[in-house]
């Protein structure tokens, strides 16, 4: 059983997910990192080149071959949740957890984060927070509707979510996860 951490960027996918696999002694995998690595080539090259369809094309292609691992912690993409097809398949080979941040501190935490330029371009034409805030409202159905919970990361240490994290899973008896 795989757990699958979602949610916007920068709502601490990447590092909680590093720090649950390595508590947990299980992988961890970064799947925007992966997708890159395979295809040579920066999401942000990729979207400017071959546009938004062809990268959730390849994102899906990613997850089939990521979700096909065992006791895997994986950081998905913030817009892996927009196909039913990678909804379906977290939910039938782990479980999944949404990272949620006010837009406040996701707009914070990107402008903070170097990797940004390549690895998080642009949604909209709008400014970052009005960007941030329409994709939130857009998306939050699809989050809520794809996970097993939620975990709110703001203004937290990453020891507390993970602690927060492994309560959860605890509480629902998912004992295969804590392997």
């Amino acid at each position: 059983m795989n757990i699958y951490l979602t949610g916007y960027r920068c709502t601490g996918k990447t590092s909680l997910g590093k720090k649950l696999a390595e508590s947990m002694q299980i992988p961890f995998i970064d799947a925007d990192v992966y997708l890159a690595d395979k295809y040579n080539i920066t999401i942000s090259d990729m979207v400017s080149s071959h546009g938004w369809n062809y990268f959730r094309e390849k994102e899906g292609t990613i997850l089939k071959e990521i979700s096909a691992l065992e006791n895997h912690v994986i950081a998905t993409g913030g817009g892996v949740i927009l196909q039913k097809d990678n909804v379906k398949l977290m939910k039938e080979t782990g479980i999944v957890i949404w990272l949620r941040a006010t837009p406040e501190t996701i707009k914070k935490r990107i402008v903070q984060d170097e990797t940004t330029e390549d690895s998080r371009p642009s949604l909209t034409s709008r400014g970052l927070l009005d960007e941030i805030e329409e994709t939130l409202n857009q998306r939050r159905p699809l989050y809520e509707e794809s996970m097993n919970f939620a975990i709110d990361t703001d203004n937290l240490e990453i020891n507390t979510l993970y602690s927060m994290i492994i309560k959860q899973l605890k509480k629902r008896d998912y004992s295969a996860a804590l392997v």
